[in-house]
Order: structure tokens, then sequence, then C-alpha cells
């Protein structure tokens, strides 16, 4: 980063700014700001949508306000400097050319970590970490100060074997790691977002896609960071072989979750929406990550299955192949019970009841002889279990009980013989 002011010169830039052309630079200066905000509002038309990273929630929170304004104010300087015949002194554009980059670099770290980590604590000590670093660079470069502590900081250094790191290469580094990530975690949310966009069948393929996009976009951008920081990376090899050896130790459980996470997407076993049943945990799809699984039941309650026991354990699916659902009313009827006229009429019973299909019919069964009477099961099928299977069997059981009350059939009580013990 190059001096733009020293500090001998701090004296002269304060009365270059009580300078009558100073004025002229704030009107231009102005024009820079309005313009960009017209560009903005014109590009964001009237319903653009809200977290946009470009745009914002309003027009001056996003990336692009402050950028238009750096571009314009450095094209100002440029033709005031340069172009004009009356070259006028330059003291306004050498303020604000600073803040706006600071203030365009705060923006993107926001808008990403809000878009990325919504709901992340941890993401809003980042952001203020980086706002703070920022306009501290912002004061230091104006004063003068910024070069000369670099060149401090770059006489501070220590050795890692062969490698020489000071604090000035440990700050780029973190600098550009930051940057760089904050790029690349915009870049992979703008392909997600592509990728899953209208997708409807092949949901599971295109959120594979995008995970193993994402993860070898952060891969690349670490890479980029790490060279930009001077750090040698032929050294990361032993590193990787340590990685290598923990997880075929220590993080066998995790890998393995997200090795089975991507078999799922690829195999499309399951997919996001399926009605399933694993661990006797009953419930709808929901999301379908590398590591785990999201299961949201039909009471609201959510259960988040690793991938691994979606593998390794039976999995009851009831959208895979067909969606129909087998339901069942379980009966008990007296021995004397006349079934050759009850059956026929009680295999009618589910037709009619909403949610009922009449497609396979209903079927009666005698399933076994009890202590107390006969068990009869009527089955019917239902088209759409995500929303229950309560409701029908109850509608099914109260016409049951219409029905037993008009043939005068009767459901047996518990019967219990006693007898009087000799003597």
């Amino acid at each position: 980063m190059s001096r733009d002011l020293s500090i001998a010169d701090l004296g002269e830039f304060v009365r270059a700014l009580l300078q009558p052309s100073a004025l002229t630079e704030l009107a231009v200066l102005a024009g820079c700001l309005l313009l960009a905000a017209a560009v903005v509002r014109a590009l964001r038309g009237a319903e653009a949508p809200r977290g946009s990273i470009w745009f914002g929630d309003r027009i001056f929170d996003g990336v692009l306000f402050p950028v238009l304004a750096l571009l314009l104010a450095l094209l100002s300087r440029w033709f005031m400097a340069s172009v004009l015949p009356d070259r006028l002194p330059i003291a306004v554009f050498r303020l604000v050319v600073p803040i706006l980059s600071s203030l365009a670099v705060i923006r993107l770290t926001v808008r990403v970590l809000h878009l990325s980590f919504p709901d992340s604590r941890l993401m809003r000590v980042v952001e203020r970490s980086v706002s703070w670093v920022a306009w501290i660079a912002v004061v230091l470069w104006i004063t003068g100060l910024l070069p000369t502590m670099l060149q401090e900081l770059d006489e501070i250094t220590w050795t890692i074997g062969s490698t020489r790191i000071s604090v000035r290469n440990l700050i780029e580094g973190v600098v550009s790691a930051v940057l760089v990530l904050m790029l690349t975690l915009w870049l992979s949310a703008v392909l997600e977002a592509r990728l899953l966009a209208g997708a409807i069948d092949n949901l599971s393929i295109r959120k594979m896609a995008a995970n193993a996009l994402r993860a070898l976009l952060l891969f690349m951008g670490l890479m980029f960071a790490l060279s930009a920081a001077g750090i040698d990376l032929t050294a990361l090899g032993v590193l990787g072989g340590a990685v290598g050896v923990g997880i075929g130790f220590g993080l066998q459980k995790l890998a393995a979750n997200y090795i089975s996470g991507f078999v799922i997407l690829a195999e499309r076993s399951m997919r996001i929406g399926d009605l399933v049943k694993v661990d006797n945990f009953e419930g709808r799809i929901t999301d379908i990550s590398t590591r785990y699984t999201v299961i949201r039941a039909l009471n609201g309650r959510e259960s988040i299955v690793p991938n691994e026991m979606m593998i390794t354990q039976r999995v009851e699916n009831a959208s895979l192949a067909d969606r129909l659902v087998a339901v069942f009313a379980e009966v008990q009827v007296a021995y004397d019970t006349d079934l050759k006229a009850l059956l026929p009429r009680l295999a009618l019973v589910p037709l009619g009841v909403p949610r009922v299909v009449d497609d396979p019919p209903p079927g009666v069964l005698l399933t076994g002889f009890g202590a107390d009477g006969l068990n009869l099961r009527l089955g019917f099928w239902i088209s759409d279990p995500d929303r229950g299977q309560l409701g029908p069997i109850s509608e099914v059981n109260l016409r049951i009980l219409d029905l037993f009350a008009e043939m005068d059939v009767e459901i047996p009580y518990p019967q219990r013989v006693l007898r009087r013990a000799p003597g």
C-alpha cells in the first residue's frame, strides 16, 4: 500500500481543506454521491429482492452504492488533477477515497455474512471487528502513519522451518483471507441460488452440486489466501498427512456422515419432501446436508439424523415409489354376530370419507379369535400421508359405530369365568 500523505504534509493537507477549492471538491463529491444513488435506485427498481448483497434492503446499505461512489470519486479526482486547465489542489478526495474504500469492504463483509450465516452471533463479532479494522486503517492512511507502521511490523519476524514470517505478513494474510473468503461465500451463495432455482424433481442432485461447489470454492479461496500471506504451500503436505491420519482415527464418524450425505444425494434414494420413518421417528425430509438430514414431524418437531444412520439402518420411505398408504381400523365383535351380513357393509364404510381413495377399494379381514370376541381389521388407503393418519381413522371409527348401532352389532366387554373351588 503506497503512502498517500506523510506526517509532515498533514498540516498542509488541513490547510488545503480550508481553501475555497475544497468547496468545489465538495460540490463534485455531492454530485458523485447523488449520481451513484440515482444509478442504484434505477437498477434496483421498485421491487428489489430483500437481502440482496448488491442492493441491500435500502439503497445505501448494499455493496453497489459505495463501489459506484468510489469509482466516480476516483474518476473525478483524476479529471480535476490531470485534465482541467487550472488543476485544482486535491484535498477532499484524498480523504473521501479511503473512506469509500473502507465502506465498500465493510458493506461487502456485512451483506455476505448476513446471507451466509443469518442467525450466527459469532458473525456479528466478525462484522464489528472488520469495521473497526477498516476505519483504523483509514485513519492511519490519512495521517500518513500506515506506511511507517507497516515497515515497523515487517521488522518483527520469526522463522518456521525454512519459512520467514513477519507480523506484517500475518496481518496482510488475515486481511487477504477475510476478503477472499467473503468473495468465495458470495460467489457460492449466488451459484447455489442459481442451481436451486426452480428445482423440483432434481432438487437433491442440485443440492449436492451446490454443497460440492461451495466446498471447492472455499478450499481454493483458503489456498489463495495462504499464498498471499507468503506461506509456502508445499509445507501443507505434512499437514495434509496429519489430517488424513486424524480422519482415519478420530474423525471416522464425521467422515462417514459426509460421505453418506453425498451418497444419499447422488443415489436419490431419499429426496427433500419425502415422508420417511427412521429410528421410530416419522416425518417429512426438509433438508439434506452433507453431514445430516433434517426430518420434520407432523407435530412440528424436527429430528437431525446423521447421514450414516440413513445409510446403515432401515428407512421406510412412503414417497419413493407410491404415495398411497394403507391405514387400518381394528374392531372386535361378539361371537354370535352375523359376519356374512356385516362384512360387506363394513367394507363400504370408508367410502366417502375425506382423503380416503376408492381405488384400491377398502377391505375387511377376520384376523383372529379373541378371548372376548372376533377380531376384525378394516383396511383402506389414503394418498396424502403427510397430512397424518389419525383424521381418517377417527372418521372411519365413528361411521363403524353408527353401522353397529344400525345393525345392532355388539362390541363385547371382557368376559371372565369364575369357578368356586371345591370344598
